[in-house]
């Protein structure tokens, strides 16, 4: 595991709070190697791409989507995410005057 990675605890941590945010009934369960959010629309499942597939960091497999997607960010991850489960975005931060 590189030093930037999530564990598995804090991704579930992560994908328990971002439901939380988005008002998204579900739970997040650990499994052996990946993490998966169960909620009322089918489960999502997240795994750490190996170091060797660099620039792709995550697979994320989704109930419309059997096969794991590949995607470069925990950023990009979490907006899949919320939009699969048609979760609002909340309002952006506004800086300066």
């Amino acid at each position: 595991m590189t030093p930037t990675a999530l564990s598995l605890a804090e991704q579930r941590d992560l994908l328990r709070d971002c439901l939380r945010l988005w008002e998204v009934a579900g739970q997040v369960v650990v499994g052996d190697d990946d993490v998966s959010v169960v909620t009322a629309e089918g489960t999502f499942t997240l795994t750490a791409a190996e170091p060797d597939l660099r620039p792709v960091r995550w697979f994320l497999k989704t109930p419309d989507r059997p096969a794991p997607r590949a995607v470069q960010s925990i950023v990009v991850v979490l907006s899949r995410l919320r939009n699969a489960l048609g979760a609002e975005g909340g309002a952006a931060p506004r800086f300066g005057s």
